[in-house]
């Protein structure tokens, strides 16, 4: 089933970022093969220069979380600094809503910044002396939706760091932003912490659908979190995809290794056996669970110990979209224990 076509929000196009005495002679090298790419770096390596980002496109739709991730040093957190000209690019566009921001002006820059745009990153940020209340400087309805309701005279050293990092959300949401950058918002906290804080960055996308570029050097964050992904090596974007796409179809033996201990079952959903026309076709469509086409096939595995044949699968938008018989949930698991086993 092919799904509609979604507004573009934010597209990358031909994206470089160079550093070095000479780096704008190198950078309106446009776009480029791979193999051009990798003699590019080779010649930029020679003279002393750094391509850390490498004719990068892409587009984020609107209302989507588009992960980008890598290991450190992939150029990962250079890209979305770019894309919100804290960094400035050496060449090309990053349009939002159609205009280019490298063509922006410093005070239009500020006011972008100022109403449509919101960033969080690794490290809080919040100004030691003030309270809660006056690091976020807006309504307490905001405090409220991130679950910092009673902590409003706080100081920073009175909160955990999960409570400090919500403060932070909160004051990137404060304008409103259509357009939310978030640059390794977790790494900083204990896995318990983080997974939680997954859990509430999950609840408010719900409540606000915000278009969101999201970073991390995390597999199984970006994962949980992705609508899209992107994954980063050397300065280069090598694959986009929806998650279940880049775990079943990786471009290339670093994604595939990259992507090994991503297990299966929490990854491929509900949705993704409709979309496959082969699992669709063998359904009935008749059978009486009804699922989100959201839910990760791991969510189904109890339903199916306790009888159920098959699943009907409804969109987002509450409408039917077919379903697949009990197989197809076991023909994932097999597969999983065989690509485990052949590692």
């Amino acid at each position: 089933m092919s799904e509609p076509a979604r507004a573009v929000k934010l597209s990358c196009r031909n994206l470089w970022k160079i550093y070095g005495p000479q780096a704008a002679s190198y950078g309106a090298t446009g776009k480029l093969p791979a193999g051009e790419r990798a003699e590019i770096r080779q010649q930029l390596q020679a003279t002393n220069h750094l391509a850390a980002v490498i004719d990068a496109s892409f587009d984020v739709h609107v209302g989507e979380i588009f992960v980008i991730m890598g290991l450190s040093g992939s150029g990962k957190s250079t890209l979305v600094r770019c894309l919100s000209r804290l960094v400035e690019p050496t060449s090309g566009e990053v349009l939002l809503d159609g205009d280019d921001l490298l063509k922006a002006t410093a005070p239009q820059l500020i006011e972008l910044r100022r109403r449509a745009m919101g960033m969080v990153f690794q490290n809080f940020g919040l100004l030691p002396h003030l309270t809660v209340l006056d690091n976020e400087a807006f309504p307490r309805e905001m405090i409220e939706l991130v679950g910092l309701h009673g902590r409003e005279r706080s100081f920073p050293h009175q909160l955990s760091g999960g409570q400090q990092q919500r403060v932070g959300i909160a004051r990137s949401l404060a304008v409103g932003p259509a357009l939310w950058f978030l640059d390794e918002p977790f790494s900083a906290l204990d896995p318990l912490i983080r997974r939680q804080m997954q859990d509430e960055f999950l609840r408010l996308q719900r409540m606000l659908h915000k278009t969101i570029v999201f970073i991390t050097h995390d597999i199984l964050e970006a994962f949980r979190l992705a609508d899209r992904i992107a994954i980063m090596r050397e300065g280069e974007v090598i694959q986009i995809g929806r998650p279940a796409d880049i775990v079943l179809n990786p471009a290339d033996g670093y994604v595939a290794e990259f992507t090994e201990d991503v297990p299966l079952m929490r990854i491929i959903s509900a949705g993704d056996l409709v979309r496959a026309g082969h699992i669709a076709a063998k359904a009935n469509g008749h059978f009486a669970d009804h699922v989100p086409e959201s839910t990760k096939l791991e969510d189904l595995v109890p339903r199916l110990a306790a009888g159920a044949a098959g699943f009907a699968v409804d969109g987002e938008d509450g409408r039917p979209m077919g379903g697949f018989e009990a197989a197809a949930v076991f023909d994932v698991l097999s597969r999983d224990r065989q690509r485990r086993k052949g590692r």
